[in-house]
């Protein structure tokens, strides 16, 4: 089942470079186009952002938000493809040392920003391209300033086709990306399922499963099918994106960017069903990762990751009314093989859960609580900053408003009960899991 580079070029036919040159056509076609005001896709489709995305909480997708999506963004008509995303926030911790993640305490700030080319191109061929401007991305090491860079961010080029008769409902696609799980049509996927982000404080464990690591440094082809809007299923092949493929990881240095031996399997397998104004989920996922230990010198013994994940949503969306609970767990195992020097031990495992339920009213007044726990193998070597144990627990509150569709103003509260495997004094130094709060405010817009 894993050995996915035979399968997808003995069944797919389809080479990384006939997407490229798709993506080149494409690019050459939509450069004159300018933007205007709405955000691409609804100027596309002519639907308010609410038919895509459960009470406007976007990116949350709704079950016609996840058809558009599925069918390639080629459903409307082609129309100005360019959009614009910014985040302005302010950050204050429970209590700040002098360390970078504290560098900008209490302090209102211009975050980010993203533009988009979304849309369709052809009846068969839609993308979705964010490139992101970090305004704080790193310091200066001579003079501690802060400087702002541009990167690629999500990426997703497809082509799907859909087949309609009385006795079936048919969708077939293949998408070019940089994320495991990005073409993922649910936002339990763990390229969506998170929180809107911040630079500055502490929000969450500092040791995550490597499914949620590989965005903007993979690349991808995934082949894809749904099936009378019941049963989704996936495979995907993933590699280091450089060389051709280097365009959807611009802007990560050669020193940052992880690498991956050869291809690398993914497979996703959902079940899907809709009642009334009821649907819900139940899904799987599988991630095989060979990575060189050394990012400068991918050559030698790997460190063999098996990423293995089980997830469910359920909505409820009838005017004025939209609710979404949603569950998230992985479990990843670490072989070193042959590998030394990183870990303490020859293997370990780690487990992430995440839970999240939300209420929005009117699509706009809304609130939403999660819940997530890291535990996993106790290790000095590969885990230095974490007292040698990964366990975190905590808990996010979160309430917002969207006074007109592209705008959400939010506060998000992050409390802990552990932190790096401690109740209390976790790093030996007197600091506790409470010093971590940190409470978090955003303007998100969109147009």
């Amino acid at each position: 089942m894993f050995k996915m580079g035979a399968f997808m070029s003995r069944y797919l036919g389809f080479r990384y470079s006939h997407l490229v040159a798709i993506l080149l056509a494409m690019q050459s076609l939509l450069s004159p186009l300018v933007a205007h005001a709405l955000p691409a896709f609804a100027r596309q489709t002519g639907q308010n952002c609410v038919a895509c995305h459960a009470g406007g909480q976007f990116p949350e997708l709704t079950p016609y938000g996840r058809l558009f999506k599925m069918t390639g963004y080629t459903i409307g008509t082609r129309t100005v493809p360019l959009s614009v995303m910014g985040v302005a926030s302010f950050t204050k911790s429970s209590n700040p040392t002098a360390d970078a993640a504290f560098a900008k305490d209490a302090v209102a700030l211009f975050q980010t920003g993203s533009v988009f080319l979304a849309g369709k191109v052809t009846d068969n061929v839609g993308v979705f391209a964010q490139a992101t401007y970090n305004n704080y991305d790193s310091q200066n090491p001579d003079s501690g300033q802060w400087q702002g860079k541009w990167a690629s961010d999500n990426f997703d080029l497809r082509y799907a086709d859909r087949f309609i008769d009385p006795a079936k409902d048919l969708i077939v696609g293949l998408s070019l990306n940089n994320n495991p799980s990005l073409a993922d049509p649910w936002n339990t996927a763990p390229a969506w399922l998170q929180y809107v982000p911040t630079k500055f404080g502490v929000t969450g464990p500092s040791a995550t499963p490597i499914v949620t690591q590989l965005g903007q440094k993979a690349a991808g082809v995934s082949a894809y099918t749904f099936w009378n809007q019941m049963v989704y299923a996936e495979m995907a092949g993933y590699q280091t994106a450089n060389g051709i493929l280097s365009f959807l990881s611009q802007g990560t240095a050669d020193a940052d960017q992880t690498k991956l031996k050869g291809s690398n399997p993914y497979v996703r397998l959902a079940l899907s069903h809709e009642w009334g104004p009821h649907n819900a989920m139940v899904g799987m996922f599988a991630l095989n990762a060979d990575i060189y230990p050394d990012n400068l010198n991918p050559t030698g013994p790997t460190t063999r990751y098996r990423d293995r994940g089980i997830d469910a949503q359920y909505q409820y969306i009838l005017d004025p009314h939209t609710v979404t609970a949603q569950v998230s767990y992985i479990r990843e195992a670490i072989d070193n093989g042959d590998v030394t020097g990183i870990s303490t031990n020859a293997s370990n495992t780690l487990k992430q859960l995440k839970l999240k339920g939300s209420y929005v009213y009117r699509a706009k007044y809304g609130a939403s609580l999660s819940y997530f726990s890291t535990t996993g193998t106790s290790d000095a070597t590969l885990y230095p900053d974490v007292a040698t144990n990964p366990e975190t627990r905590g808990w996010v509150p979160e309430i917002f408003y969207t006074p007109v569709q592209n705008i959400r103003l939010g506060a998000q509260y992050y409390t802990y009960n552990r932190f790096h495997g401690a109740s209390s004094n976790y790093d030996g130094a007197g600091r506790d899991p409470k010093d971590n709060k940190t409470l978090f405010f955003y303007v998100w817009g969109a147009y």
